[in-house]
């Protein structure tokens, strides 16, 4: 593991340090009895795994030692880091560019998700592997949006298709052509932030899907969606709406730096499990990173 992949794990572990010490501290000096399991599922559930995904996780976890004599605390705490890994498995998988370029990734969420700042990073993260990139600042509704879009991309050499007004749909697709134009490998569209209740919002987001597929064939070839993993079960709901709109390809989670529980990828994972692209541990280009079951779960559980 490089040393900056050691640092990541560092800032994610730290981030769900509260949420991890509530649950491996029910394992010190703990023998292994019913109050031991009631107390884990709280600990799960209050660390926004959801009821099913937490009765999920235990019932494997029994089924697994049931066949051990005397089961010690630690035993049950390293079955519990192996079914999470295994509940979060499906969900990983890493981005990987198609043979047709441009790729383009169309990105969307609700305001305050991180979704912007979310591209910046991501446009960082192609840019680091040698990728052409070509930002497009789809949300015409908020200067700040695309003022923020615009320093991104002055960080890391990118270019910037902007209006400063506009049809969200048109600019997007204005980008497509730019992008096909000048040979770029990976096209990222910023939208709008929109709640999944603004009918008409996410009329429009279907729209712009609809463009982008109309200025190339084929694309969108990823439909993100960024979520802040401080909402909890709310991000159940975000992800259904999108989904059932768009057609979502992964999910991006955000801001795992320090108030969130973290456990929402598990209910993710055990209710709709899409693909979990990447998380996101801090404010720094380097902290968005690629998602890892195993490292996640020995993050909320311990190694």
């Amino acid at each position: 593991m490089s040393d900056q992949d050691q640092g990541w794990l560092a800032r994610l572990r730290k981030g769900l340090a509260k949420m991890r010490a509530g649950i491996v501290g029910l394992f010190a000096g703990a023998g292994v009895d019913e109050a031991l399991f009631e107390e884990l599922e709280a600990a799960l559930v209050g660390a926004d795994t959801g009821v099913p995904a937490a009765r999920h996780l235990l019932q494997q976890v029994r089924a697994g030692l049931g066949r051990r004599e005397a089961p010690t605390a630690e035993a049950v705490r390293t079955a519990l880091r192996d079914e999470l890994t295994a509940l979060l498995a499906p969900c990983e998988r890493r981005l990987e560019l198609p043979a047709q370029r441009p790729c383009v990734v169309m990105v969307t969420g609700v305001n305050g998700s991180g979704k912007t700042t979310t591209i910046g990073k991501l446009a960082h993260w192609f840019a680091a592997s040698r990728c052409k990139v070509l930002l497009a600042a789809g949300d015409t509704f908020r200067a700040a949006a695309r003022e923020q879009l615009q320093i991104w991309g002055q960080r890391n050499g990118v270019e910037v298709i902007s209006q400063s007004s506009g049809d969200p749909a048109a600019v997007i697709f204005d980008a497509v052509a730019a992008a096909r134009a000048r040979g770029v490998d990976v096209l990222i569209a910023d939208t709008a932030g929109r709640l999944p209740t603004q009918a008409h919002l996410m009329e429009e987001l279907k729209r712009i899907k609809r463009a982008i597929g109309k200025g190339l064939e084929g694309a969108p070839h990823e439909a993100l969606l960024v979520v802040d993993g401080t909402n909890g079960q709310n991000v159940l709901a975000q992800v259904r709406a999108f989904d059932e709109a768009i057609g979502l390809t992964g999910l991006i989670v955000t801001k795992l730096d320090g108030t969130a529980k973290g456990g929402v990828i598990a209910a993710l994972a055990r209710e709709r499990p899409l693909p979990i692209l990447f998380l996101g541990v801090g404010e720094q280009p380097e902290d968005l990173q690629p998602f890892s079951a195993r490292r996640f779960a020995e993050a909320l559980v311990g190694a």
